[in-house]
């Protein structure tokens, strides 16, 4: 009986020991989810992160103002360009011929304008005349008048020092004297008339020389326009014109890609609230794993991104759903530092996707 309970107590004291070594685990475990937990707490608390991130950069449309037939293509897909640079040419004949006739246009209006002043001259010269037959045929008259009055007396005195017949030619000669001076002066109101008549023809040639001069300053444009030249420095892309094809005004033919990129990263609503302009941010691309990029937050967009949908919800309808809101930070890279960080960011392309990190210590003011 003795033998018996002396062989089963040494295996009832182990097997009713402390399980050391599960409580070891259990504790590294528990030791390595705080630290993790704390890790976690302690980034949310101090950086706003986010996935919803992309590479946005100006993409430059390139279109004619101008209709023509592409003659000339300058550059090839994905190629880096330079502000001014020629992209392509359409065929000029059309607009130097239009430049040509109004040119000779121009030139007969400057013929008109010169032969109108000549008349000018010669009806100044014409008005100056007959201003002086008005005079003579006013002294004409008067004298006729002193003629007429003298004899007139004479023939009425007692002694009838003239005849009826020298009464009756000196009132003839009035007469005549006073529709010569009427004549006068009405060829000395047409000479003036037809001064103001020229002038008025040549300030009319004038102005139609200013129609033909502004008429070529835009066939000058037209011109200019055959040439597309590069409106920013880039690359470029989504070419859709060929040799030979015959374009419109406003057809878009290719575009420029700037090369000034920049992040927009779409936040949560609710982390923006410690977030501010000149925060520094971390941005890794998807393209090119474990090569960070530093960046700093330029500016927060002044509504939602779903205000700027093409549809915008109607919350008013009465099927309300409360969502948590994506608010857009714009992000500018720092300048480029030696090395491989610095030449990763002549690779960076508007449409590549990033993971953002900001930075939420405060910034000091200026």
């Amino acid at each position: 009986m003795n033998a018996v309970v002396s062989s089963g107590a040494p295996g009832s004291e182990r097997a009713s020991g402390p399980p050391w070594r599960l409580l070891a685990v259990a504790a590294l475990v528990l030791t390595v989810a705080l630290g993790f937990g704390g890790r976690l707490w302690w980034h949310a608390k101090h950086f706003a992160d986010t996935d919803n991130a992309f590479v946005s950069g100006h993409v430059l449309p390139v279109s004619t103002r101008v209709a023509g037939v592409v003659v000339d293509i300058a550059v090839q897909d994905n190629q880096t360009v330079r502000r001014g640079d020629v992209l392509l040419r359409l065929d000029a004949a059309d607009a130097e011929v239009q430049i040509e006739r109004l040119t000779a246009q121009i030139a007969q209006a400057d013929a008109a304008v010169a032969g109108a002043a000549a008349q000018i001259e010669q009806s100044l010269a014409q008005a100056a005349a007959a201003r002086a037959q008005v005079l003579q045929a006013q002294a004409t008259l008067a004298r006729a008048e002193l003629d007429a009055a003298r004899n007139l007396r004479l023939f009425s005195g007692e002694l009838r020092a003239v005849s009826q017949q020298e009464v009756d030619a000196s009132n003839a000669a009035k007469s005549v004297a006073q529709a010569e001076l009427s004549a006068r002066r009405a060829a000395a109101a047409a000479a003036e008339q037809a001064i103001r008549s020229v002038k008025a023809g040549r300030e009319s040639a004038i102005a139609q020389r200013s129609v033909l001069a502004a008429q070529r300053k835009e066939a000058q444009l037209q011109l200019s326009y055959v040439q597309l030249l590069a409106p920013a420095d880039g690359r470029v892309g989504k070419r859709t014109v060929e040799l030979g094809q015959r374009v419109q005004p406003g057809q878009q033919l290719l575009a420029v890609v700037d090369s000034t990129v920049w992040i927009t990263a779409n936040f949560k609503e609710t982390q923006v609230a410690q977030m501010q302009r000149g925060q520094s941010a971390t941005v890794e691309l998807d393209a090119f794993p474990g090569q960070p990029l530093r960046a700093k937050v330029e500016s927060f967009a002044p509504a939602s991104g779903a205000t700027f949908s093409l549809l915008p919800p109607d919350n008013a309808t009465g099927n309300f759903t409360k969502i948590v809101q994506r608010v857009p930070v714009k992000l500018v890279f720092d300048e480029p530092t030696p090395g491989a960080a610095g030449d990763l960011r002549a690779r960076l392309v508007p449409g590549m996707s990033a993971n953002v990190s900001v930075d939420l210590t405060p910034v000091a003011g200026p």
